[in-house]
């Protein structure tokens, strides 16, 4: 029940981004494919973030596009990035926790009775 309650507050929040930069100046926005500084503000980073993580081959999937080979981002892959990172932290993902999990033992180890 939590998870879709943040699912929905995330998705309120992205459609919020999404109408800003409808109204804003770049146009591409909206349409499935935005520029660093637009996909920054969708993740709530800043652009240099974004330079820096694509230099380091971190961070969400981008790619040139055009003769000027602008950065852009896929904004379905942003989501699956964000999802991906969400299943790769233990507090959003149950199955990680170190809490949930029982006990190991080593095999050949007795169990006093």
């Amino acid at each position: 029940m939590a998870v879709t309650a943040a699912r929905m507050a995330q998705n309120l929040a992205v459609d919020e981004v999404c109408a800003e930069l409808r109204n804003s100046a770049s146009g591409a926005a909206c349409n499935g494919f935005l520029k660093v500084r637009d996909a920054a503000e969708y993740l709530g980073l800043s652009p240099h973030t974004l330079y820096v993580w694509r230099h380091r081959r971190q961070g969400p999937p981008s790619f040139r596009m055009g003769p000027r080979g602008r950065v852009m981002y896929r904004r379905e892959a942003l989501d699956a990035w964000i999802h991906e990172q969400e299943q790769a932290d233990s507090r959003s993902n149950p199955t990680l926790s170190p809490l949930v999990v029982g006990p190991e033992y080593r095999s050949g180890h007795m169990l006093d009775a």
